[in-house]
């Protein structure tokens, strides 16, 4: 991270939140952030849009990959000073989430001069690990 990088705390990434429509939709909140270990944890609540088939109560993996997604790029924007792209993410999907609030926990492997990495551990409300994914973000030449 360079020096001169300015670093975004919770209110901050929490209106970041609020001013992407998709975001918001999904019900993100900050739920905690550690500049020092470089880790983020959000709360998605569970929302009947998210369902895999009506009824179920089960997620959809595309909602579960979008929270990955965001978080990973949120932790490595806390430390870069704003919002960044994706250039590349992966899952994989360890059980169902069904009728469950989901956690997750972020943690910056490396932010470079032209890419950030982060990995997303995805939780159930029980703290059962859902989903697991890592992102590859694209960093600003010269912030954001």
């Amino acid at each position: 991270m360079s020096a001169t990088a300015k670093t975004l705390g919770v209110a901050e990434l929490q209106a970041m939140v609020e001013n992407s429509p998709f975001i918001a939709f999904c019900g993100l909140k900050v739920t905690e952030l550690d500049l020092e270990r470089q880790a983020l944890t959000m709360h998605a609540p569970f929302r009947a849009e998210f369902e895999r088939g009506p009824g179920t109560k089960q997620w959809h993996g595309g909602p579960l990959a979008s929270i990955i997604d965001t978080v990973g790029d949120f932790a490595i924007a806390m430390l870069v000073g704003g919002g960044i792209p994706t250039i590349n993410f992966r899952v994989d999907y360890l059980r169902p989430a069904v009728d469950t609030g989901l956690v997750a926990k972020a943690t910056v492997r490396r932010v470079g001069r032209t890419v950030g990495v982060a990995d997303v551990d995805l939780f159930n409300d029980k703290g059962a690990l859902v989903a697991i994914g890592r992102g590859s973000y694209a960093i600003p030449a010269s912030g954001n």
